[in-house]
């Protein structure tokens, strides 16, 4: 076990290490990883991170409930999981399903999440259990879902998916609906090389019988540094996904965590893909729908490093592409974590939200990139990171920014949690202008309408197609209570300088995250999720959005389908 706490100096440190080693019983899964090893030092990693570290991390009470309760008890609200799957062939139930991404194409839609049965079930196993990203489709538009248990992946090869997903979805008209999915991917013993891996998955079976059948992992991102002996080596962390459907590119954007002094912060890099043209043929650089070709030639070495690796920590990158020019809009959290724990260098340093404009020039299909250098526009946020959210397994919160393009408004636009006006936070919002990303709004503008009380993860993605930003968050009415439901505001003007004049509840039954039984820290996750389309019915906007619930005693990945605009 990592002896963190006995090293940290400062309390706000010791803190952090006392949340961040592995809970009694835990089983180290990567004993001895120099990675692992920063956790809680300052390093922010995400959940998929401490469990390749840590394994099982144990939070909460026993859960209240070890059934599926029927659909009817939720409302609008759909249960994505089934809690009959969470048991490994041994019989032992794991508790932890979260950190959700959500995507829709027609009538289908898919929702992944971090799942605690890989960190118990053997290799292999039914079903994939093993794999620590779970997954659903639905074939209703989100009214029901059938659990698919873990993406596909052949574990004897030593390698697993290790969660931290995230879920895109495109269209064509010879491929139909394809649904892509990313997760970490490394060896489950926490040496060699670090990975992301993409899986191509084609949705079928209608409403009656949803269905995906999905690639096997093909990776699109590898680690650049090793030790002499490439037992360890950097660290791939937090990917995410955008998609440019007019030129048939996907791309992913990701933090590595490097092994010198000038890359252990973290370095922001992106991923691209032929994904083929828009009619589902095959592309420049031969990528079809449901067969990308990710960084041709690849070499170990990212196809773009955004921002280089600094004394600060740097994470929670996302992306977004401006469908109108094929640029991509890349949006990550500057000094988290180090802005309260140091090195000194990093507390008097600005925390900052960022956004890099990659310009479609600079994304032609090769191994990399041409270009190294990329305009940046700066938001200075008042962090959460110190805080100690009631009810959440981790310190420190994280502030990180969600990103998306609104063409028809011109704008590109960030979204995060910030504790200037209130200390357990509102969501601020600030736009730019697409490509000189010069502000919108002098200052950033608060989303919800309520005040006091707690704001947190916010999660923006796609615009309706009316331009309007359907924005979603975590919220309590107290700052004094664990009991938490998710708001949306479904209709935001990216030009706005006025918060908007309510939200909706979207959640139907409040979760209490005191009383929640997880095996995985934080218990529920790092992001959140939506994600705008035109539904079935002509002219209709959905946004589905996604996070992980604790109405059942267990963390579990819910989603509800909103009429906006």
């Amino acid at each position: 076990m990592l002896r963190i706490a006995a090293r940290a100096a400062a309390p706000a440190a010791a803190l952090i290490a006392m949340l961040a080693v592995p809970a009694p019983g835990a089983v180290a899964a990567a004993p001895g990883n120099p990675i692992c090893a920063r956790i809680g030092q300052g390093l922010m990693a995400s959940a998929g991170a401490r469990m390749f570290c840590f394994g099982a991390q144990r939070s909460g009470v026993a859960p209240n409930v070890t059934g599926a309760p029927p659909p009817a008890a939720f409302g609008t609200n759909v249960n994505a999981a089934d809690p009959r799957e969470d048991v490994t062939p041994s019989g032992v139930r794991a508790f932890g399903q979260s950190e959700t991404s959500i995507a829709a194409s027609g009538q289908y839609v898919v929702e992944a999440w971090n799942d605690a049965t890989g960190l118990f079930a053997p290799c292999p196993s039914p079903l994939h259990k093993e794999e620590r990203t779970g997954f659903a489709v639905s074939g209703d538009a989100g009214a029901s879902f059938v659990d698919l248990g873990g993406v596909p992946n052949d574990c004897r090869t030593g390698l697993r998916l290790l969660g931290d997903p995230g879920v895109e979805a495109w269209h064509t008209p010879g491929a139909g609906d394809v649904f892509y999915i990313t997760s970490l991917y490394n060896q489950n013993d926490g040496t060699g090389r670090s990975f992301l891996a993409l899986n191509a998955c084609q949705a079928g079976g209608g409403a009656a019988a949803p269905r995906l059948a999905c690639s096997q992992p093909i990776k699109i991102a590898q680690s650049t540094q090793c030790d002499e002996s490439e037992f360890f080596c950097s660290f791939l962390d937090k990917p995410f996904l955008a998609i440019d459907r007019a030129r048939g590119r996907l791309y992913v954007s990701y933090t590595e965590f490097g092994l010198t002094t000038a890359t252990a912060s973290g370095e922001i890099e992106l991923a691209a893909c032929d994904i083929g043209t828009a009619a589902g043929a095959t592309g420049p650089a031969g990528g079809t729908p449901r067969r990308p070709v990710c960084r041709p030639g690849a070499v170990p070495r990212p196809y773009a490093t955004i921002a280089r690796g600094a004394a600060c920590q740097q994470t929670g990158a996302y992306p977004a592409v401006d469908p109108g020019t094929g640029d991509v809009y890349v949006a990550w959290e500057f000094n988290v974590g180090s802005n309260f724990v140091g090195p000194d260098v990093c507390l008097s340093q600005p925390t900052r939200n960022v956004v890099a404009h990659v310009a479609h020039r600079c994304l032609v299909l090769a191994a990399a990139s041409p270009c190294r250098s990329f305009a940046r526009a700066r938001v200075g946020i008042v962090s959460m990171a110190a805080a100690l959210i009631p009810g959440y397994t981790r310190s420190p919160m994280n502030d990180f920014p969600r990103i998306a393009v609104a063409r028809s408004a011109r704008t590109v636009t960030i979204v995060w949690n910030d504790a200037r006006a209130h200390p357990l936070g509102d969501i601020l919002m600030q736009s730019y202008a697409l490509g000189s990303l010069a502000r919108v709004q002098r200052r950033p503008v608060r989303v919800n309408a309520d005040v006091g009380g707690a704001h947190f993860l916010p999660a923006l993605r796609t615009p309706n197609g009316q331009g309007r930003l359907p924005i979603s968050w975590y919220s309590r009415s107290s700052p004094n209570t664990a009991v938490t439901d998710v708001r949306a505001a479904l209709d935001v003007d990216p030009r706005a300088t006025a918060p908007p004049a309510s939200s909706t509840l979207v959640t139907t039954g409040p979760s209490d995250w005191n009383s929640v039984s997880s095996d995985i820290v934080p218990n529920f996750g790092d992001y959140t999720d939506n994600y705008a389309i035109t539904a079935p019915s002509p002219f209709v906007f959905r946004d589905y959005v996604a996070w992980s619930d604790g109405r059942l005693g267990v963390p579990q990945p819910f989603s509800a389908g909103l009429s906006i605009g």
